[in-house]
């Protein structure tokens, strides 16, 4: 897959809510679950992070979810893309980017979103062909004004913004003529991931689809 490829997908996936969830999740008994709520609140994108150790399990279950685009975040490894490919991701997300990675994944058919913090990697990533990119840690790089800045002598690269993201800012980024979505994990809190309690997450989602943009 080239780069140029993986961005057109990224681009589309990123378009189908203004939020991306961002989930760690211990428990794959509850993958399906939480998986159906949160599309059926129009969250159909799911980013699930590779923190645990049952989140290829979790990605597996996730991707039998009718609606759902499941994608596997945190890959830092070729054998973290092979496994999520494996498991039925759609989609990878990475909080950076390396040679080694990028190869991985354009040789395994799993198009990337990869990390960028600053103006010299968001051009080394668009160099190679990534016009969609993740920027993390978003708050801590200087948020949505940062984001803005960069934007304006790289309008090529459109971006999804992550870490630090929440209800109360979120509408700053997607204000922003280079942000196509967010990142975030207030959908999927986990006091609700052990009650259960999918009504409640489902009105998170929906709450969250409704953000302008």
């Amino acid at each position: 897959m080239t780069p140029e490829h993986a961005s057109e997908l990224n681009r589309k996936i990123c378009e189908l809510a203004p939020v991306i969830p961002v989930l760690v999740i211990d428990n794959a008994e509850i993958a399906r679950p939480l998986a159906t709520a949160l599309v059926a609140g129009g969250l159909p994108a799911l980013e699930v992070t590779l923190r645990t150790p049952a989140a290829l399990d979790v990605i597996r279950e996730m991707a039998q979810v009718e609606g759902g685009v499941v994608g596997a975040g945190t890959l830092l490894t070729e054998k973290d893309v092979e496994n999520a490919k494996a498991a039925g991701a759609k989609f990878g997300v990475a909080p950076g980017a390396t040679d080694r990675l990028l190869d991985a994944c354009e040789a395994n058919d799993l198009p990337l979103l990869p990390g960028s913090a600053t103006a010299t990697e968001a051009m080394r990533l668009l160099e190679r062909g990534y016009t969609v990119q993740k920027f993390f840690p978003a708050e801590a790089n200087g948020g949505a004004p940062a984001l803005k800045a960069i934007g304006a002598p790289i309008p090529q690269v459109s971006f999804c913004p992550t870490g630090g993201v929440s209800p109360q800012n979120a509408g700053d980024y997607l204000t922003l003529s280079n942000v196509l979505c967010v990142g975030g994990s207030w959908v999927a809190p986990k006091a609700l991931l052990e009650a259960g309690d999918w009504v409640a997450v489902e009105e998170l989602a929906r709450t969250a689809a409704a953000f302008p943009r």
